[in-house]
């Protein structure tokens, strides 16, 4: 076989894996809130370590894209977790022991579900594989990536706003975004969760935190 050949190959193939690569790119926006702080500063922290911090929401809203083949585009998808431990620099890897429970995008097909979940497994690092209940509902998300003001709804077990935080949220002047969020993010901020509600089944606890400087707004890109 000439060079030529072998070289024209060699392009068919890259260009193969480029296109498919691509067409399982996965781009949207993030939500995040927790039961403590994560726009703060060490001294509140330290106070809230193995107090609070052990529950979290992650919520991803795909807004175009595939996973696994599926087209998720304008699907939701919800990760509830509670652990032992607070969920702090190590994120979902801190708690000795850990579960969580995941929504689904009501709107979802049966073939989307299935992509969904699997979406949820992956990208949610530990507590994707600490799954104890799958339940669907219907989702509304957004995020107004200029304001960063978000709004999530799941059903009636998950309610979050979110907004950014200003200068009268400063307390000791040290905030900083003091834990990573729990998910891999492109562009993140930490922000302020104007309400912030987990009343679904499996967990074995309900809470609610507003007020909080405890949420994350971000953009995902995923290949």
């Amino acid at each position: 076989m000439s060079r030529l050949m072998l070289w024209s190959l060699a392009v068919v193939s890259l260009l193969g894996w480029n296109a498919a690569r691509g067409a399982d790119e996965v781009s949207g926006i993030y939500l995040e809130t927790r039961t403590c702080q994560v726009y703060t500063g060490p001294c509140f922290a330290n106070a809230e370590s193995a107090l609070a911090g052990k529950d979290a929401v992650m919520a991803w809203n795909i807004e175009s894209g595939k996973h696994a083949g599926v087209d998720l585009t304008g699907l939701s998808v919800v990760v509830c977790m509670t652990g032992s431990d607070t969920l702090g620099h190590g994120g979902v890897n801190d708690p000795k022991t850990l579960k969580s429970t995941v929504i689904l995008d009501e709107k979802a097909t049966g073939i989307q579900r299935d992509a969904l979940l699997s979406f949820a497994k992956e990208h949610a690092g530990r507590a994707g594989k600490e799954v104890v209940r799958v339940d669907s509902a219907p989702i509304e998300m957004s995020l107004d990536l200029g304001s960063l003001d978000g709004h999530l709804k799941a059903g009636k077990m998950v309610t979050l706003g979110t907004r950014k935080a200003v200068k009268t949220d400063c307390i000791c002047t040290n905030e900083v975004a003091f834990y990573p969020p729990l998910a891999k993010l492109q562009n993140f901020a930490a922000g302020v969760s104007t309400e912030a509600e987990y009343r679904g089944r499996g967990l074995g606890t309900t809470w609610s935190t507003p007020g909080s400087r405890s949420a994350y707004m971000a953009t995902f890109i995923y290949e």
